[in-house]
């Protein structure tokens, strides 16, 4: 082999080391920062698995909310129909949180209770965030409740 065509086949090599290389920093840092969503009756089924970090989505179960004056903490219950998961936050909710509305969280769990780090309440009266929406669809579909603002399973299929 010559030398130019030598020369040629280790810049070849070390662009694709190079490349291969910042692949994986992309695709680990990429993985640090996704967090999955789950509704309470996966996350109690043990489907979060090892997930350190994820979201928690479902309604605020109605009379769950509790916060000591004076205090930032507050707990609360997240429920999809099935089951409900207790919640612990330290920090200013947001507006529009209320009991028996929307609501993702981002957190860990710790000792069978759910910290969560933010809370996302819905911001209007029809939005639900879709990965939410879905799941909490299903769940009026096996309990056949009539979902908010439409029909149950059963009256859908007549």
């Amino acid at each position: 082999m010559n030398p130019v065509r030598r020369r040629r086949l280790l810049w070849v090599i070390a662009l694709v080391v190079a490349a291969g290389i910042a692949t994986t920093l992309v695709a680990m840092a990429l993985q640090r920062n996704i967090a999955y969503l789950y509704t309470p009756s996966e996350v109690i089924r043990g489907e979060a698995g090892g997930h350190a970090r994820f979201r928690l989505g479902g309604m605020v179960a109605a009379d769950s909310f509790k916060r000591a004056p004076g205090s930032l903490d507050a707990t609360f219950r997240v429920t999809d129909g099935d089951a409900q998961m207790p919640v612990k936050y330290t920090g200013i909710l947001p507006d529009l949180f209320r009991e028996k509305q929307a609501v993702v969280a981002t957190g860990r769990m710790e000792g069978g209770v759910f910290v969560a780090e933010t809370i996302l309440a819905k911001h209007d009266e029809n939005y639900m965030p879709k990965e939410v929406a879905d799941k909490m669809g299903m769940a009026h579909k096996k309990h056949d409740v009539a979902a908010p603002g439409g029909t149950s399973a059963t009256q859908e299929a007549k």
